[in-house]
């Protein structure tokens, strides 16, 4: 890493962007957590901040990575897409927290689920360590749906 200034900036922008879509569902979720009902498997509260600050960070690493790859098709796609579903992760929780429109957020994700899948393969193309630091926040999506779904089918 010769200039971390890209991480640094990569990093900050995608946790900017998870932590204002936290702080503004920030009522929804504290109604979440005393009313509804949970599925099997669903982790104790505090697990949810640090692993998306994990996956945030990871995201952001990811995008510098490919912002300092060579120009291509795959870089400005990746990129492009990569803002995407950064837009459609940032109105998850206020679908999911503040609506409780759970099947909408499930419907959602698998929109945000999609808009990573393309995003990591072109990402692949741009730099693979890029597109492989995307394996956690796509396993973690699916754990999401099952949550979310879950979530939705418990009180419905």
């Amino acid at each position: 890493m010769k200039n971390r200034k890209p991480y640094a900036l990569g990093i900050l922008f995608a946790e900017t962007v998870g932590a204002l879509s936290g702080w503004l569902s920030r009522g929804g979720m504290k109604a979440f957590r005393t009313a509804a009902t949970k599925p099997p498997l669903f982790p104790p509260d505090w697990v949810f901040p640090v692993v998306w600050a994990v996956l945030y960070a990871l995201m952001g690493i990811g995008a510098a990575r490919v912002w300092l790859s060579p120009p291509s098709p795959a870089r400005s796609k990746g990129l492009n897409l990569y803002v995407l579903q950064l837009i459609v992760n940032f109105f998850w929780s206020p679908i999911f927290f503040n609506g409780q429109a759970y099947f909408l957020a499930f419907l959602w994700l698998m929109l945000l689920w999609a808009l990573v899948f393309g995003m990591t393969l072109l990402f692949y193309q741009a730099d693979l360590p890029a597109a492989k630091l995307q394996i956690p926040y796509r396993v973690w999506l699916i754990y999401a749906a099952y949550l979310n779904l879950g979530v939705w089918y418990l009180n419905s």
